[in-house]
C-alpha cells in the first residue's frame, strides 16, 4: 500500500484481495514518513497506485534563501546509506566518480534511503547521455556532472535529463522504477519538471566560462570541486592554499550573481565556514568514509596510548 501525499510504503493488514481500488481500510493504517500530511495532522490519503511523481524539494530549496546541508557517500553500501540517510543531513550525493559505485549498488542506494526526508543527488564518473538517461530511469531526480568546463557541455547535459521535444532522453518508462513502473500516470508529462541539474566547476578553464554555464537554462546550481581546482592551478593536494581560496570564492560570487545556486564540498570545520561566508547556499560537510576512517583510527589511537 501506497501513502498517495508521499509516495511511501504504508504497512497494512488488510489483503489485497479485499482492497477496493481506493485503498484499504483507513483507521489501520499509519504513514511513518515524518514529510507526509498525515504526520502533521491531515488526513492520509492511501491507494493501491503511486498518482504522483515525487516532489524534487531539493531543487525547490536551491531557490531559498536558507543554506543546505549534505553529506557525501563513498561507502557504496545500502546499509551504510540508510544510517547517514536517517542523520538529519538535508541531501545526500551517492559517488560513482570516485567511489566503487555502479548502477545496481546506486539502485540499493536509492531503495534504502527513500523511507527517510532526505533528497538525492547522484554523481556519475562522467556526463555522458547513455548513462543519465540509465540514472534517471532508476529514480534519480538529481544529477551532479563533473568537470563542466564550457556552455555547450552544460546544454548537451540539460538535453539529456530532458524528454523530447525539450530533450534527448530515451522513454522507457514503462519498464522504469522512475515512474513506478507505470504507477505514475502522468509520469513523462512532469518529469522535465522534477529534474535537477547541478554542474561542477572543476578547472581553470571553467572558471573562465562561469557566467555562460550558469547562463544555460536548464542548469539549476553550480558546485565548486576544490581538490581538482587546485591540481589545474598546479597545487596538488593543496585546496586550501590562498590561491585557490581566493579563486573559490571569487567564483561563489560570480555564480551568485548569476541567479544560480553556488554549492561546495567541505572537509574541515573552519573552511566550510568560509566558503558559507563566501556565499555557498548548498553546502556538503563531510563524507560517509572519511567520518568512519577518522572516528575509527581516533578510537585505535586512544586505547593504544
Amino acid at each position: 500500500t501506497i501513502c498517495r501525499a508521499c509516495a511511501i510504503d504504508v504497512p497494512s493488514h488488510t489483503p489485497e484481495s479485499e482492497c477496493s481500488g481506493d485503498g484499504p481500510e483507513r483507521s489501520s493504517l499509519v504513514c511513518p514518513s515524518l514529510v507526509c500530511p498525515s504526520a502533521v495532522g491531515l488526513p492520509p490519503v492511501l491507494s493501491c497506485k503511486i498518482v504522483n511523481i515525487p516532489p524534487n524539494t531539493f531543487k525547490v530549496s536551491l531557490r531559498s534563501k536558507e543554506t543546505s546541508f549534505g553529506l557525501w557517500l563513498a561507502l557504496a553500501d545500502p546499509y551504510s546509506a540508510e544510517l547517514c540517510a536517517s542523520a538529519g543531513f538535508d541531501w545526500i550525493v551517492i559517488d560513482q566518480e570516485h567511489a566503487p559505485n555502479d548502477l545496481r549498488s546506486t539502485l540499493a542506494q536509492l531503495q534504502a534511503v527513500a523511507p527517510y526526508p532526505v533528497q538525492t543527488v547522484v554523481r556519475p564518473p562522467l556526463g555522458e547521455v547513455h548513462t543519465i538517461k540509465q540514472l534517471l530511469d532508476i529514480g534519480v531526480q538529481s544529477i551532479l556532472i563533473p568537470m563542466m568546463e564550457s556552455a555547450e557541455q552544460a546544454a548537451e547535459m540539460v538535453r539529456a535529463m530532458r524528454y523530447p521535444p525539450s530533450g534527448v532522453r530515451g522513454v522507457g518508462a514503462a519498464i522504469a522504477r522512475s515512474s513506478r513502473w507505470q504507477g505514475v500516470p502522468d509520469y513523462l508529462q512532469r518529469a522535465n519538471d522534477e529534474v535537477c541539474l547541478l554542474v561542477q566547476i572543476e578547472t581553470q578553464a571553467g572558471l573562465r566560462n562561469i557566467e555562460e554555464i550558469a547562463g544555460v537554462d536548464g542548469v539549476d546550481g553550480l558546485l565548486i570541486g576544490p581538490s581538482d581546482l587546485a591540481a589545474s592551478f598546479g597545487l596538488l593536494g593543496q585546496s586550501t592554499h590562498p590561491t585557490v581560496h581566493q579563486a573559490i570564492r571569487d567564483a561563489v560570487s560570480r555564480i551568485r550573481a548569476s541567479g544560480k545556486a553556488a554549492g561546495i564540498l567541505g572537509t574541515d570545520e573552519k573552511t566550510t565556514r568560509d566558503y558559507i561566508e563566501f556565499g555557498c547556499n548548498f553546502v556538503a560537510v563531510g563524507a560517509d568514509t572519511m567520518l568512519l576512517a577518522g572516528a575509527a583510527r581516533e578510537l585505535a589511537q586512544r586505547y593504544r596510548a
